[in-house]
């Protein structure tokens, strides 16, 4: 297992915790120095928080541990391609790195729908590396989201077959 691997599986586990809480499963690990100083998990429904996104969860630790907002040195390993609001953040914090294990074609700002961590207008630029552990970050989203219209589908039915019997039901 390479180092990479190794990173984007703890990114794996802290996606996992995201799906305990009926998150959509992303995760991120921040390492500095080949240590893993911040962990993030997506929290947006828990939290009930636009901005508690895995990415921002895990700047805003990383930063308190090194007591700065300059991640100068510090490369993220994160389970799905940031959004905009996250490569954004990407940029403004001086991460050198991000690995990504999939990419998001619906919503993904560091290639897919746009890069924002590369444009040459902004005072830095963010090194991507994408599809370490590619397979596994997502076949784990796309079963989260298969359950997730199967519990729909359920729960419609049910509201249906419930109905049927309150209008067949005698006053």
């Amino acid at each position: 297992m390479t180092e990479q691997e190794k990173f984007m599986k703890e990114a794996i586990c802290q996606a996992k915790k995201a799906e305990a809480l009926d998150e959509v499963p992303i995760g991120c690990v921040i390492v500095y120095e080949g240590k893993i100083i911040a962990r993030g998990y997506n929290r947006r429904n828990t939290d009930k928080n636009t901005l508690s996104h895995a990415e921002l969860n895990a700047i805003r630790k990383a930063s308190r541990k090194l007591g700065d907002w300059r991640l100068e040195g510090c490369t993220m390993y994160v389970t799905l391609e940031p959004c905009q609001m996250c490569s954004g953040a990407l940029v403004q914090s001086r991460i050198d790195e991000v690995v990504i294990g999939c990419m998001n074609a619906k919503a993904g700002c560091a290639g897919s729908v746009m890069n924002l961590l590369q444009v040459d207008g902004f005072n830095h630029q963010v090194k991507i590396t994408q599809g370490v552990l590619e397979e596994e970050c997502s076949s784990m989203l796309s079963e989260f989201f298969r359950k997730l219209r199967e519990k729909k589908k359920q729960e419609k039915a049910a509201l249906k077959a419930a109905q049927e019997n309150s209008e067949r039901e005698p006053e």
